[in-house]
């Protein structure tokens, strides 16, 4: 009886040894699928943050645009639809958030109507050794794409805010954003002083040219969203 109990014992244990071999490398397995993972999850991260930084500079490059053009009585109308400011600013924030998440943007791509930014990061680390070859040189990269899109639009009824627009060959004088003729120079519109209405998010919004202070801030007049 012992000396078949011993070889019953002598036979199970390289199989003991094969089972412990597998389980050992399903684990490493396991531990490079969950490396690879959390690389990519940072390049997910750091391509958010680097679109929505992109936006975000130029929502308030188009805000401080859209308070010089009022104050200036210029053509606001396309500012007000988060269009017509440099983009040139946008990009290099989104490189500013994408180093703050340890990873380099390698494409930032401005659009409009409506104004986006589409942006691809590639992570500075890598994903580490492990069991799978070659996974110490490889980056995980990622696309993120933000979107600035308007609040507000002029309350209707309460003029033209882009001046020039009624009949600009003819020098035929328009309306202002209060209703009121004022022609400008060599026979072109120019908004008028009166008060602009607005209505943002359904809620009324009145703006006077003549004293914006305290202004709202850009918030108020646009969004900033991740597209997915």
């Amino acid at each position: 009886m012992r000396q078949g109990v011993r070889r019953d014992a002598g036979q199970a244990f390289p199989i003991y040894i094969v089972a412990v071999a597998g389980l050992l490398f399903l684990a490493f397995a396991l531990f490079a699928v969950g490396q690879a993972a959390a690389t990519h999850n940072g390049a997910q991260t750091a391509a958010d943050a680097a679109a929505l930084g992109a936006a975000q500079s130029y929502r308030d490059d188009v805000h401080r645009a859209l308070r010089k053009a009022i104050e200036g009585e210029d053509s606001w109308d396309d500012l007000l639809k988060a269009m017509g400011a440099p983009t040139d600013t946008a990009c290099r924030s989104a490189q500013w958030f994408a180093g703050k998440n340890d990873a380099d943007v390698t494409a930032c791509t401005p659009d409009s109507w409506p104004t986006s930014f589409a942006v691809a990061v590639t992570t500075r680390g890598t994903v580490g050794r492990s069991i799978v070859p070659g996974t110490e040189n490889t980056h995980a990269s990622a696309h993120a794409q933000a979107v600035v899109t308007p609040r507000c639009t002029v309350r209707p009824g309460t003029g033209n805010p882009d001046p020039g627009k009624d009949d600009p060959g003819k020098g035929k004088p328009g309306k202002g954003t209060s209703g009121e003729d004022k022609p400008g120079k060599d026979g072109k519109d120019k908004p008028g002083k009166g008060k602009i209405q607005l209505l943002c998010d359904g809620r009324p919004l009145t703006l006077d040219p003549g004293h914006l202070d305290p202004f709202p801030g850009p918030a108020a007049f646009f969004a900033v969203r991740l597209a997915r």
